[in-house]
């Protein structure tokens, strides 16, 4: 994986812009990258205390080191497609996408292993992932099964050729509109994103009003870029949280209305199979918890997310 160093994460070390960047990861373990030269700063190996500049490029291999195992797990998957390629899945919400500090076992990192018999793992925490999707965000989850397609997937999410279509139950009414702004680390919370004024990396939002009551809409979202928290910030920053968001959201309303996690679906991607050259459409049914809400909006009525 490479990220850029924006001007807020300017002059400070290396292990800890990385713990912060990545904040799923302990200082500890990316020291032990850096240790075993997994690490680059503009294509050379640095030490764990370089202090970093504006732009730097920063290359990191995401290695089991020798306290963590990555071990495969029987844990049922819901595939939407497979061939000798791709898998993808309906991830449920709750389904952490690969381990991490807190997530060493039931990731679908883990599921995928067990089910991939010959996965390429030697020396990786992430087989095959080429996107991910939040703990708490449902739907369509890409994987791909050899490292040349995990190469050319990683590249069409990078270049923007995959449409992503998301679902979500917003706290008020956003309309029909695009929600542009920069996302950065959150300047007090660093474990957060926001919109930052002048600073972060340029971040632009499609969304479309499906239905809404005096309370909630259902929204249908279309991320032009791919920003950390992209969808919940924004949402945020035009005044209607995502129902169910423990960060961003409104704890009153969450209570209130008995929404566990945060009512965003990863609805359908749509692209070019990296290898075969034709289209591929995948599309996950949306949840029974995300159901309740969107009948609520809809007055009963039969909703259907093409509309």
């Amino acid at each position: 994986m490479t990220i850029n160093v924006s001007e807020e994460e300017a002059e400070l070390r290396l292990d800890k812009l990385l713990a912060l960047r990545f904040p799923e990861y302990s200082r500890q373990y990316f020291q032990s990258l850096i240790r075993d030269k997994l690490v680059l700063v503009n294509g050379s190996l640095v030490k764990k205390a370089a202090k970093l500049e504006i732009g730097d490029e920063i290359e990191i291999e995401f290695a089991v080191t020798p306290e963590i195992s990555l071990e495969p797990e029987n844990i049922e998957l819901d595939i939407l497609f497979e061939d000798d390629d791709l898998i993808a899945v309906n991830k449920p919400a709750g389904m952490v996408v690969h381990p991490a500090v807190g997530n060493w076992s039931g990731t679908f990192v883990n599921a995928l292993i067990y089910h991939c018999k010959n996965l390429p793992t030697a020396g990786t925490l992430r087989p095959g992932i080429v996107h991910r999707l939040d703990k708490e965000t449902s739907g369509v989850l890409i994987a791909a099964k050899n490292k040349r397609a995990q190469q050319l997937m990683v590249e069409k999410f990078a270049n923007r050729q995959i449409e992503k279509v998301y679902l979500a139950i917003c706290i008020g009414n956003p309309g029909n509109r695009v929600i542009e702004g920069n996302i950065g680390r959150h300047p007090v919370r660093r474990k957060e994103m926001a919109i930052l004024e002048g600073k972060g990396r340029a971040a632009r939002t499609r969304c479309e009003s499906l239905g809404h009551t005096d309370i909630l809409s259902l929204v249908r979202l279309f991320p032009e870029t791919g920003r950390t928290h992209q969808l919940r910030v924004h949402l945020k920053g035009a005044g209607t949280p995502i129902l169910g968001d423990r960060i961003y959201g409104s704890s009153p309303i969450n209570t209130k209305l008995g929404a566990n996690r945060q009512m965003l679906h990863a609805y359908s991607l749509r692209f070019e199979h990296p290898l075969r050259k034709e289209e591929i459409e995948l599309k996950a049914p949306i949840p029974q918890d995300m159901e309740k809400f969107i009948k609520q909006v809809t007055n009963h009525a039969p909703f259907s997310s093409e509309s």
